[in-house]
């Protein structure tokens, strides 16, 4: 393992250099942590919270109207007071409901206290469509220029009254804008459009199946929004002539596959968005394709770069070295055989509902038993104990069944889940 330290920034490279004769294929773990030092120094102090409520009619169903009433108070309350908000009504299309004249307001009991009367007032009716409400967050942050804007988004139902492609597209116009968390109430909702727009707005999805839950996911989410005072990293990557990025991926805390958000830098140099930051750690699995050499020979098959407001900040090199020696070429990085064994655990587990829900029990059955052998392999017990909703294990035997019934929150759980990964510690 190498590790370069700068400004704050740590960059840790886990691989083995080591490569086979005739290979063309390095893999790397690359550890990024920031320190608390380099978060909290020139960072920006204009905050904006965007609340985005589903108001439509099925959310006047049972108590989940309520719930995210309550929820959303409970996310302002937690907000340092002068930290702007805004609260959006979301049905077949976007309002803002609090405040009504200006963008946003600064928190304070007063704001606090007249957000509530809002609230108050409103009754769900109407239908959904979530781009309108992602339009207009972008409209609302473009008003706070070098602001960081957050967005929590709730909803309890499909986006049914718009076209697929109109949501697509302003996910698209949204990336960049603000950051956003999503969270699914109640069954009715789809986890593959919640996950759409969380993953291009560098948030999580997640399901909160009973309403009186949502106070304390709504309050957790704005902790952590408030703890992110990096607006943007980005990883860049360099390659010399003759080898190119087969993919780039976050593998911890969560899967996510950056490969298709490359933009070009000149001289074969990649760029990577990712994200907020605060003071944290996070892992990406890099593979690179290289010109193979001959035995013995060494070369830099890449150089990573942390890169905050156009400067390096943090740096690391992936190398490989061909060897006739098997036991050299032979050796597997720990930590890229657990987080590849990680990627393949959530494509098992979301191959395996999607065969399930479309009536092909037997390639179900075989994605979910290969499920249930990762997780137990890599120690995800997170994913190990949501797998026994959906599947019976023999312990004896090993044998996996579909189960004959299954709660459709521990389905959509699994899936919003599945990808979260196992940390697995740095070597050396």
């Amino acid at each position: 393992m190498s590790s370069v330290a700068e400004n704050g920034v740590s960059v840790a490279v886990d691989q083995n250099e080591y490569l086979a004769d005739g290979a063309s294929t390095v893999d790397a773990v690359v550890t990024i942590e920031t320190g608390a030092d380099f978060v909290t120094t020139g960072r920006p102090q204009e905050r904006v919270e965007i609340l985005i409520i589903d108001c439509s009619g099925s959310m006047g169903v049972g108590a989940k109207f309520d719930g995210a009433r309550t929820a959303t108070m409970a996310a302002l309350d937690v907000l340092p007071d002068g930290t702007r908000f805004a609260i959006v009504q979301g049905t077949s299309m976007a309002k803002l409901i609090y405040p009504t004249d200006m963008p946003s307001v600064p928190a304070s009991r007063e704001t606090r206290a007249q957000a509530r009367r809002h609230l108050d007032r409103l009754r769900p009716s109407g239908g959904t469509a979530m781009g309108t409400w992602l339009g207009l967050a972008r409209q609302l942050a473009r008003k706070h220029e070098g602001a960081m804007v957050h967005a929590i988004l709730l909803t309890d139902g499909k986006n049914e009254h718009e076209e697929p492609a109109a949501l697509a597209a302003e996910i698209q116009q949204s990336e960049g804008a603000f950051t956003c968390d999503c969270r699914g109430v109640g069954t009715d909702w789809r986890v593959e459009e919640l996950r759409a727009i969380a993953s291009a707005l560098h948030g999580t999805v997640d399901i909160v199946a009973d309403p009186g839950r949502l106070a304390e996911d709504f309050a957790a989410m704005a902790r952590s929004s408030m703890a992110k005072a990096i607006p943007e990293l980005t990883l860049r990557v360099w390659t010399p002539a003759g080898a190119a990025v087969r993919f780039v991926k976050q593998v911890a805390p969560t899967i996510e596959d950056l490969t298709a958000r490359r933009t070009e830098a000149g001289g074969q140099i990649g760029e990577y968005p990712l994200g907020a930051w605060g003071a944290e750690e996070r892992d990406y699995h890099v593979q690179i394709r290289v010109e193979p050499a001959a035995p013995g020979r060494e070369k830099l098959a890449a150089r990573v770069s942390v890169v905050a407001d156009e400067q390096v900040v943090g740096q690391g090199l992936v190398r490989a070295v061909w060897t006739t020696e098997t036991d050299l070429s032979a050796r597997i990085s720990r930590r890229v055989a657990h987080y590849t064994g990680q990627a393949e655990l959530a494509q098992a587990v979301q191959e395996g509902l999607a065969a399930r829900n479309s009536g092909d029990a037997e390639t179900a059955t075989a994605k979910l038993r290969r499920a249930v052998e990762l997780a137990a392999e890599s120690g995800n017990e997170s994913t190990a104990k949501l797998l026994r909703g959906v599947v019976e294990v023999d312990e004896h035997n090993g044998t996996v069944r579909l189960r004959a019934s299954v709660n459709a929150a521990d389905e959509m759980a699994l899936n919003a889940r599945s990808t979260k990964t196992k940390r697995v510690r740095k070597e050396g």
